[in-house]
């Protein structure tokens, strides 16, 4: 094996990417985009959604229950507060979708608050989108429990008090995406610059050419992912910079962290461009790597944690997210980019990576010597 002909494959490869803009920009402003649209459509904290009380009661108590809804209003503002008299009114708007939630102060509410005697608030919600509604629960939960404190603490107080300490600051929702973001174009580097180019060389007859050279066939292969990855590493990084610089994560410039990113964009890049590889060696017709874009992208892409937790997913997809490189890549990224670590934060992902592209690449070499 020579390391020459090797890296003369390389270089035809780059000078043939490098010549193709429309190309090279694809790969990378695809994930870009898709950074932008779904890290602030999906990401932040809710705001202005529209929230009904309904007052039955009409006591001191009640109007203090609705203060507590206008301090809302006001300060984090979750919701804006609308008044009804008539609670068929207020559910035939929530079906309708004109608000988001209805709270109901029942007729006997604090005459029962004064008796103990299991007062109620009867909240009403559109849980079609959870999220949402979960939110205003969360904030009308927040309500109950400051209506519950006692106003007057006894003078040894035994409660048990639950204090939260923050590791990180706030990170927003396009921070977070940034890592499958970068993930994204990797993968789509290896499905342009390598499957598609793959079998539009192989249909130009290339590989036939190449082989009747010296160039063996393992060096034939172990070029076009070299090649490949190189692509897949320019399209990471530019994507990681630009994307963190519109992100705005911190401390980006700092040279350690560009190297450990580098080094995961890399390894992530071998092992996704190999996958690619060992998926399109036996494969001859142009049409089947652009059939399979959209489901190896949804198979890939999703259960990686890129954009909901792993811990949520059910048996079989967890499974899929262990077998999953961009599982790896997202995860090692998402240290870098989020928590800041070093070595001790990417050294198993980029192990696993490592260990995977070694598998795909003797695979592709077996099944490479089968096809030409």
């Amino acid at each position: 094996m020579s390391l020459y002909r090797i890296w003369a494959l390389i270089e035809r490869d780059m000078r043939k990417f490098i010549r193709s803009p429309a190309l090279m920009m694809s790969s990378m402003i695809f994930p870009l985009v898709q950074l932008v649209v779904l890290g602030y459509a999906f990401g932040g904290i809710i705001h202005g959604a529209v929230v009904a009380v309904v007052d039955n009661d009409n006591s001191a108590l009640s109007r203090q229950v609705q203060e507590m809804f206008a301090g809302i209003e006001m300060g984090p503002k979750t919701f804006r507060v609308v008044h009804y008299d008539s609670l068929p009114q207020a559910v035939d708007d929530l079906r309708a979708g004109f608000i988001h939630g209805v709270v109901q102060i029942p007729v006997d509410f604090s005459r029962r608050y004064y008796q103990h005697d299991r007062p109620r608030l009867v909240f009403t919600e559109d849980n079609t989108d959870q999220f949402l509604s979960n939110t205003i629960q969360e904030r009308v939960q927040e309500m109950v429990d400051n209506l519950n404190t006692a106003a007057v603490q006894p003078r040894l107080d035994a409660q048990v008090e639950l204090n939260t300490v923050e590791v990180y600051p706030y990170i927003e929702y396009v921070k977070f995406l940034l890592a499958g973001s970068t993930a994204m174009a990797i993968f789509i580097t290896a499905m342009i610059g390598g499957g598609i180019t793959l079998i539009d060389d192989k249909a130009r007859g290339l590989h036939e050419g190449y082989l009747v050279t010296p160039i063996h066939k393992s060096e034939l292969v172990l070029g076009l992912i070299g090649s490949g990855a190189l692509k897949g590493l320019m399209s990471g990084m530019v994507l990681v910079i630009i994307g963190g610089l519109i992100a705005g994560i911190p401390d980006l410039w700092n040279p350690v962290r560009l190297f450990y990113l580098a080094i995961v964009v890399l390894v992530a890049s071998i092992a996704m461009i190999s996958f690619m590889f060992l998926v399109m060696v036996r494969v001859d017709d142009p049409l089947v790597p652009r059939a399979l874009f959209g489901v190896l992208n949804t198979l890939l892409f999703f259960p990686s944690g890129a954009v909901y937790p792993i811990q949520g997913f059910p048996n079989w997809l967890s499974w899929i997210a262990v077998i999953d490189p961009f599982t790896y890549t997202v995860n090692a990224l998402q240290n870098l980019t989020l928590k800041s670590t070093g070595i001790e934060g990417i050294y198993k992902d980029v192990l696993v990576l490592v260990g995977f592209a070694a598998v795909m690449i003797a695979a592709s070499m077996a099944l490479f010597k089968r096809q030409i």
